[in-house]
């Protein structure tokens, strides 16, 4: 019932792109130190969504009216910083600046879904 809403697949959709980019943070953090590494960071959320042009039809799934997969529009690219002399690319800093603000999409995706539930139960004249 709830994945036929729009505001609620827009949620889900808000809260997989925080997980995948809580999942790059992580994997980013983890070779802080390994010589040559480069941090990856994904789009933000709304250049993700308005990977699509407004005006044309969006896919809703996988594979419908041809458009791009989800995967495409979540594909990891370089983050943009200094390199150290070892070739590596990770700042700590800005990796705990990125995990905060995903960790704000996510809560901010589950309060959407939690909101629109209770407006539906109320609705139905459910508590």
């Amino acid at each position: 019932m709830f994945e036929k809403l729009q505001l609620t697949a827009m949620a889900q959709a808000m809260a997989s792109h925080a997980g995948a980019r809580m999942g790059l943070i992580a994997q980013n953090i983890a070779h802080a130190d390994t010589p040559g590494f480069k941090a990856m960071d994904l789009p933000s959320f709304a250049e993700a969504y308005r990977a699509t042009s407004p005006g044309e039809l969006r896919q809703t799934r996988a594979g419908h009216l041809g458009g791009l997969p989800a995967e495409a529009l979540m594909s990891p690219r370089k983050s943009p910083g200094m390199e150290a002399p070892n070739g590596n690319s990770v700042s700590l800093e800005q990796e705990m600046v990125k995990a905060a603000s995903a960790r704000q999409d996510h809560e901010m995706a589950l309060a959407i879904y939690r909101n629109t539930s209770d407006i539906v139960r109320a609705s139905l004249g459910r508590k």
